[in-house]
């Protein structure tokens, strides 16, 4: 079954260095894998821990996060708070039994985009070495059974 799963891959983008590497990943037709769902956000440091939990709780089988090299962001420590946010984040991914390693934070700079490819294509491999989502087979919110086996309610009591 692994062999056709196809993770579907959320990547919530530096607007100035990471979704720019993306856009020259493009450019330069380097290929990486169609399922990375990219998020352009303002900087990392607006990503807060809901939205990457909430990413995985709409049917991502992985996400990543990322930003500017340490020292060069735009906004000054963005990209340190998302580092920390993603630490949390991997933590209480953990914790609910959905496997931290689902979750990572990258940094780039705007001229990195074979770097981009690279992750990109890491990134897919991993996840489906890992297999579908665990989430995946709980209940849908609104269903008969829902409540406590969705992972925004596991961590209102985390």
């Amino acid at each position: 079954m692994r062999e056709n799963f196809e993770p579907l891959i959320v990547a919530f983008c530096c607007h100035y260095c990471a979704y720019t590497a993306a856009d020259l990943a493009g450019t330069m037709r380097l290929s990486y894998p169609p399922n990375v769902r990219i998020i352009r956000v303002p900087c990392t440091g607006k990503v807060d821990v809901l939205f990457l939990l909430k990413a995985f709780e709409e049917g991502a089988d992985g996400v990543y996060v990322a930003g500017c090299l340490e020292g060069d962001c735009h906004f000054l420590k963005g990209n340190l708070r998302a580092k920390k946010r993603v630490a949390l984040a991997k933590r209480i991914l953990e914790e609910v039994g959905l496997g931290g390693e689902r979750l990572e934070m990258y940094n780039m700079s705007a001229a990195m985009g074979p770097r981009f490819a690279e992750v990109a294509r890491e990134m897919t491999e991993k996840i489906r070495k890992l297999g579908p989502s665990p989430i995946k087979k709980m209940p849908r919110a609104g269903s008969k059974g829902s409540g406590e086996n969705k992972i925004l309610d596991q961590v209102a009591n985390y």
